[in-house]
């Protein structure tokens, strides 16, 4: 039996290739693009403005009737089904990258919409949803009211609402204090 010598960097080095393998094995396959079983996961881009949501989903190789668009309460569900291309039996895949099977994406958004108001286009391959705001969900302005004799009223969405120490004209005024010297 021949006698080793103890080298310590050789067991880190051997640590560091085992971390490169799991993280390259890792990064490489896109297994970000797989959901929950075989299920495939969307890319998804969601824009809010002040008046709409705009959501912008890659389906390549997917025919427009076979999306399944779903709107419940504030979320969104878009499922559908990529499906495979038929094997020829004299022929072998080389490679064979492109997913194939049943997916499906819910978003959550923030603020409820007007799914009856709601648009779907498709084009080449990339579905647009223009969902509408739902009007209770929009801002509203509230407009401060003049200041009467009496007390201050503010007018509150058409209304008008006694307030407690509101100005009349919606701009801060300050406030002076003034000290009486007596000698």
């Amino acid at each position: 039996m021949a006698i080793q010598r103890y080298e310590p960097y050789r067991e880190m080095i051997s640590l560091r290739d085992a971390m490169n393998s799991l993280l390259q094995d890792s990064f490489v396959r896109p297994l970000s693009m797989l959901g929950e079983g075989n299920a495939m996961m969307l890319p998804l881009d969601v824009v809010e403005d002040e008046n709409e949501f705009i959501v912008k989903a890659s389906m390549p190789g997917v025919r427009p009737e076979d999306v399944h668009i779903t709107v419940h309460g504030n979320d969104v569900t878009m499922r559908g089904e990529i499906k495979a291309d038929e094997e020829k039996q004299d022929s072998h895949y080389h490679i064979r990258e492109r997913r194939y099977g049943m997916f499906q994406r819910t978003v959550s958004l923030t603020t409820p919409i007007s799914p009856d108001k709601a648009q779907a286009h498709f084009e080449n391959g990339v579905l647009t949803l223009t969902l509408p705001k739902a009007e209770e969900a929009k801002p509203k302005e509230i407009r401060i009211g003049a200041r009467s004799q009496g007390g201050t009223q503010a007018q509150v969405g058409g209304k008008s609402q006694a307030g407690g120490q509101m100005q009349g004209t919606g701009q801060a005024q300050p406030q002076t204090a003034q000290a009486s010297t007596s000698s």
